[in-house]
């Protein structure tokens, strides 16, 4: 049984050795010569040398939680669509669960007036 998982232990340690040998290789090879005008922030074409000229709403943030709630979150479910005759029954309750948070932070969401666009 343990002759099994040999190639998972190789796998492990080459990536064990890859991901230093590339970092230090990065190090060698990339030129060292920081400034100023290098070091500083950049963001859009915008130099930040002050306050934004204007309010950053919370809707932009309410906005991202949105997309990750309604968009992405609902992407596990394709999976369970897709194989939903061969599924038993602790896997459909825990789907059932899934969709009741999905379904509860809608309702919350609703309630708080996010929906409302200004």
């Amino acid at each position: 049984m343990p002759q099994n998982y040999v190639p998972i232990f190789i796998f492990i340690a080459f990536v064990g050795v890859l991901i230093p040998v590339t970092l230090l290789a990065a190090k060698l090879v990339r030129p060292d010569n920081p400034s100023k005008t290098k070091l500083m922030p950049y963001e859009c074409g915008i130099d930040p040398v002050d306050r934004l000229p204007w309010p950053l709403h919370v809707r932009y943030y309410i906005v991202a939680i949105l997309f990750v709630v309604f968009d992405v979150r609902p992407s596990f479910l394709f999976p369970w669509a897709v194989q939903f005759q061969g599924a038993g029954g602790f896997r459909t309750d825990r789907d059932v669960i899934f969709l009741l948070i999905l379904i509860v932070g809608f309702i919350w969401i609703w309630g708080k007036g996010a929906l409302e666009w200004i």
